[in-house]
């Protein structure tokens, strides 16, 4: 299938090589193991217990040197033999000098095309949660620069981040990322919840109950029974509705947890909220939190209910928290906070004449008190049972993510349970508890594990060799989902005419198919194909949904097996924003599923200045680039023959070319100064390998006498792939510079990724 490039103009006049990139020599992220005495790898198998123990001394400070013989595992108070002892180091590498910056270089400030993380690079995946259901407005200021600062100095290579708000849809999970650019988009979502709790400050400002008011109007008819049955039943209410936002909040934790299982590398949830109360109306009772299951019946049969309820969500929380190896760090964006009364609070007495109203005011700061107490004592509680650290009484919010940050070192601990560990008929839940015997020594770790039947596992197992939940699970995944190899490009496009749009190119990789063979000789292969994409606000904006069926004879069979087949879609947009392009296919023969994904960001051309569409790709050998260099013209780029043949479709969505052959590119140039004459618009190209720069070429002028009348001018330029570059992945940059543009909207740049092969 052949498609239209953006109308691709004549004109390639400079070839520029490489070859230099060979000395970036890229090495493979080490992964945490479970090491025996003998240096060697201990498999972990499904009856293998491992967990991730942080020792500290007195100061916090992590110790390293550790022996086997001098840490003890216990599993419901009874001694495990340890069978894999290991400490993984913190993987913050040292901060390297910070290079200087030429301040009058315009340049100086454009972002270097982000490194997308394989799986196997990935050493920390970091969900930084904002529980925007508790969030005050005060607290959502506080949190969003917390977040800023994060991007822009605390994350380093090696990190998967997702920034999610507890109030947003599922789609919010498919934020897990490299690119910088995508998570300050994510960043720009995050903004005080009104359908949240609602609150301006930490606390809602004190108001006298109808009776109170009825009192001090000198009714005489309002008993004190009157004022505290109202009171009892402002606070039920009160309770209920608190109750309502915890289980908000916990379910999202848990279903954000749940899908982190799978992820690589050290897996931490950093937790912004206002605090939660995981007991309605304890009010300040200490310890409250040690054993849920007996204090739930310490309250009336109203509050029993709902303390029921949120011990069942922390329970299920914790348990796949501990289950998946996710740590918990909990922060109270409410940082240190007076319990006093304020100017807000309103009283039905001001002179304090009526003894009730007395009483009142000097309750305040106790409730307050009590309040803050309980609904810290749910982040206390949910990041001690998963072994990560509580920061809350603090106004640093940046200090309590520097804490998590640096909690990065730890040992894996393993042991092989007995059979009766995993019988829920025994017990149903097994505590763990860990002992060191040097002295002076602090421990976290997980609490244990909970026991599930295995009817539950089977069901799951069941369920998902469904068509639907294998392509949503794998819509869903941060990474490519590889039973099926599918490349996906997708390019941000404008015209007067359709406007905004995503334009996809899709490569799937036929091998990974199951093709039947017919009656007649032929080949045949059925799949679906489900495309959507998602706002920024985790939302599904639009969705493509296409059941195919391929039919080839024998002889253009091998030939599609070899070369695999692309096609391409388009979505408008509607507005500007960030998006996400996720898609899946389903093979029907073989039951496999691939996936791909994409961040896209759309421009709003009526506020910016000068910007690029995505890149169109286009691949030719040296011998058909010579050609067209001696005649001046791009004709042997779409003719047949060995030397000659280019496919920019292919290209585009496969973006895999070989050492030694011309890497073409084009891109359209929007809301540029196209005066006649007098226009300044100037490209230059960059190649990245491995986050390091390996080519830098001189600014080229575009020629706009050559496009006349063309609103949206076409800029072409290509890249020699020198024989002696490393294989590997490389990064395309593109820069374009208008020179009568005002300054802050004078540069745009765009990047598309591809591969270097043998």
């Amino acid at each position: 299938m052949r498609v239209k490039l953006f109308g691709l103009v004549a004109s390639v006049l400079l070839a520029v090589t490489v070859g230099h990139a060979q000395t970036v020599d890229p090495t493979p992220t080490p992964k945490p193991a479970v090491i025996d005495d003998d240096g060697k790898v201990v498999k972990i198998s499904t009856s293998i217990i491992q967990i991730d123990v942080t020792v500290t001394d007195n100061r916090g400070k992590v110790i390293t040197d550790l022996r086997r013989d001098e840490v003890e595992i216990y599993e419901n108070g009874v001694k495990q033999d340890i069978n894999g002892f290991s400490f993984v180091a913190n993987l913050q590498p040292a901060k390297e000098k910070e290079k200087k910056v030429d301040k009058k270089d315009p340049k100086a400030n454009i972002p270097e095309p982000p490194l997308v993380l394989r799986p196997d690079q990935v050493r920390r995946t970091i969900a930084l949660v904002v529980d925007d259901l508790t969030l005050s407005f005060e607290s959502t200021a506080h949190v969003r620069r917390a977040l800023k600062r994060f991007v822009d100095t605390q994350m380093l290579d090696g990190d998967l981040v997702g920034i999610i708000r507890t109030g947003a849809g599922i789609g919010a999970l498919q934020q897990f990322t490299s690119n910088k650019q995508q998570l300050y988009a994510a960043i720009e979502r995050v903004k005080w919840n009104a359908s949240g709790r609602g609150r301006f400050g930490s606390f809602d400002p004190s108001e006298p109950t109808m009776a109170e008011r009825n009192r001090a109007q000198g009714d005489g008819f309002t008993s004190d029974q009157d004022i505290r049955r109202e009171k009892q039943f402002n606070q039920d209410a009160s309770d209920f509705r608190e109750s309502v936002f915890t289980t908000g909040t916990l379910g999202a934790l848990k279903y954000i947890v749940g899908n982190m299982g799978e992820l690589p590398g050290r897996k931490s949830v950093i937790l912004f909220s206002d605090g939660f109360q995981i007991l309605p109306g304890s009010r300040g009772g200490v310890g409250s939190t040690n054993n849920l299951r007996e204090d739930a019946g310490g309250f009336g049969s109203g509050n029993a209910g709902l303390a029921s309820r949120t011990i069942d969500f922390m329970r299920e929380l914790v348990d796949v928290a501990n289950r998946k190896s996710v740590i918990f760090y909990t922060i109270d964006a409410r940082g240190l906070e007076t319990t006093s009364i304020t100017a807000q609070d309103t009283f039905a007495d001001p002179t304090l004449l009526d003894p009730s109203a007395l009483q009142s005011m000097q309750s305040i700061s106790t409730d307050r008190g009590a309040e803050l107490f309980d609904t810290q004592q749910g982040l206390v509680y949910l990041a001690k049972q998963t072994g990560g650290l509580a920061y809350y009484n603090q106004n640093d919010i940046g200090n309590g993510i520097d804490k998590a940050l640096d909690d990065q070192s730890f040992y894996l601990v393993a042991y092989e349970p007995g059979q009766e560990s995993f019988d829920p008929s025994v017990r149903k839940f097994n505590k763990l508890s860990v002992k060191v015997l040097r002295k002076d020594t602090k421990v976290r770790h997980r609490s244990g594990f909970f026991v599930t039947e295995k009817k539950d596992e089977e069901e799951k197992i069941r369920v998902d060799v469904s068509t639907p939940t294998k392509i949503m699970r794998a819509l869903t995944s941060p990474f490519a989902v590889n039973g099926i190899n599918v490349k996906l490009n997708a390019l941000m496009g404008y015209s007067e005419r359709q406007g905004y749009y995503v334009h996809s190119f899709l490569h799937i990789n036929t091998k990974d198919m199951h093709f039947t063979k017919m009656p007649n000789g032929n080949y045949q292969a059925v799949f679906d194909v489900l495309a959507i994409s998602y706002g920024d606000n985790g939302v599904p904006v639009d969705k493509n949904v296409v059941t195919g069926t391929m039919n080839f004879r024998p002889d253009q069979y091998q030939k599609l097996l070899e070369e695999g087949f692309s096609y391409t879609f388009r979505f408008p947009v509607k507005k500007p924003g960030a998006y996400q392009m996720r898609v899946a296919i389903f093979d029907r023969g073989n039951k496999e599923v691939g996936s791909a994904n994409q961040f896209v960001e759309i421009p709003n051309l009526k506020k910016t200045g000068i910007a690029l569409s995505g890149i169109v790709l286009e691949n030719i050998t040296e011998h058909a680039w010579n050609q067209m260099i001696s005649s001046g013209s791009q004709a042997l780029a779409n003719t047949s023959g060995a030397n000659a043949k280019a496919d920019p479709l292919q290209d585009t969505s496969l973006r895999q070319f070989k050492r030694g052959t011309v890497l073409r590119y084009g891109v359209e140039v929007y809301n540029a100064k196209l005066v006649p004459g007098q226009a300044q618009i100037r490209l230059q190209t960059r190649v990245f390998h491995d986050r390091q720069k390996v080519f830098e070429g001189e600014e080229r002028r575009l020629d706009v006498a050559s496009q006349p009348g063309v609103k949206e001018p076409v800029f072409t330029d290509a890249v020699s792939l020198g024989r002696n570059l490393l294989p590997g992945d490389y990064v395309l940059q593109v820069i374009v510079t208008d020179g009568l543009a005002k300054e802050k909207k004078r540069l745009a740049t765009q990047y598309v990724q591809f591969e270097v092969i043998e």
